[in-house]
């Protein structure tokens, strides 16, 4: 049996991954739908040796489609998403939209796949936090042995996270370097070539920024409400993937060897942790990579039943169009879909 999809957002970075995505899990598509706005109608976009051309948002009838995987940002699925899920559509949203709604199920498969049987409330499925995505798919089976207490997170994020607009801003700001050009921010607060940049998104009253916010907020919907976490996000001049070095206090002890087991068995995840150099995996390893890779666990003695890693995915991937794919693969695998 073939599912009709639709992809909103189709000509945005994270849309034609989703579209590169279910062409290489063989997804098993009847009929693709690229969706966008009026002013890409008839854009070109790829699914597989196919081009499919763009249709306009407003006039599309999403009643013909079982699935809407929707990564149009949040204030175009704050509008759409309600009207397309009561067409019967099944949306999948990788905004923020939705993701701190009690009626919403914020999903990562591999962590919490038992939720999407919540998403009859609005039938309206959120997808994490790019960021939140990779931390909580190597964190769960550890949670599970021997349970997090707290969570203690510094990002080192790439540009793709923030759009199409800041790629081209890094490479710009790069290129320019070379023949003395004056970097000049547009997308980010400061020069981001050559560069670190410790605030994405708004800051809040507390000091924290809404990105630190929401790593906080959604572990505690998906993983467990008792954890305690504390992030650091930082923008680096990184063009795909994310890296994050974690450190964890758990309530049981739990050995860095025993980490490591647990980690190679768990889905989603793989473990390059040897004791030399180069022994570990950096962001442009990873980049096209379904996994989320571990390195670096070790343990740490000033605290008690404490574990230090070092976590690194592709955030266009894992982080957002392939978690997208893995829900609605769910979905079907479980018979969930009315």
């Amino acid at each position: 049996m073939g599912y009709n999809v639709a992809v909103v957002g189709a000509t945005g970075n994270v849309g034609r991954e989703m579209l590169n995505i279910l062409h290489e899990r063989k997804f098993p598509v009847d009929k693709i739908h690229a969706i966008a706005s009026r002013r890409s109608l008839g854009v070109d976009v790829s699914f597989g040796d196919r081009t499919v051309k763009c249709q306009d948002l407003a006039q599309f009838d999403f009643s013909t489609c079982d699935f809407a995987l929707m990564s149009a940002g949040g204030s175009v699925s704050k509008e759409w998403s309600p009207q397309i899920a009561k067409t019967g559509c099944v949306v999948i949203d990788n905004s923020s939209a939705w993701r701190y709604d009690i009626d919403v199920p914020l999903i990562v498969p591999e962590v919490n796949a038992d939720a999407i049987a919540g998403y009859k409330q609005k039938y309206i499925i959120a997808n994490p936090n790019c960021s939140t995505a990779q931390m909580l798919v190597a964190l769960k089976p550890l949670h599970d042995a021997a349970k997090i207490k707290r969570i203690v997170v510094a990002t080192y994020q790439s540009v793709s996270g923030a759009g199409k607009e800041a790629i081209d801003e890094l490479f710009i700001q790069t290129k320019g370097m070379f023949v003395n050009d004056t970097a000049t921010p547009l997308k980010f607060p400061k020069q981001i070539a050559f560069n670190c940049i410790p605030q994405i998104d708004d800051f809040m009253e507390d000091g924290a920024t809404k990105e630190e916010w929401k790593m906080v907020a959604e572990t505690k919907k998906i993983l467990d409400p008792s954890i305690k976490v504390h992030a650091t996000c930082v923008r680096v001049p990184v063009f795909i993937c994310h890296a994050e070095a974690v450190n964890v206090e758990f309530e049981r002890p739990i050995t860095a060897d025993e980490a490591r087991d647990l980690l190679r068995a768990a889905p989603g995840v793989l473990v390059v942790d040897k004791r030399e150099d180069g022994g570990y995996v950096t962001q442009v390893e990873c980049a096209g990579d379904d996994a989320t890779f571990v390195s670096r666990i070790r343990e740490d003695a000033t605290i008690e039943n404490g574990l230090s890693m070092w976590i690194v995915s592709d955030n266009l991937r894992k982080g957002a169009a392939l978690n997208t794919v893995q829900i609605a693969e769910t979905m079907i695998n479980r018979n969930l879909l009315d």
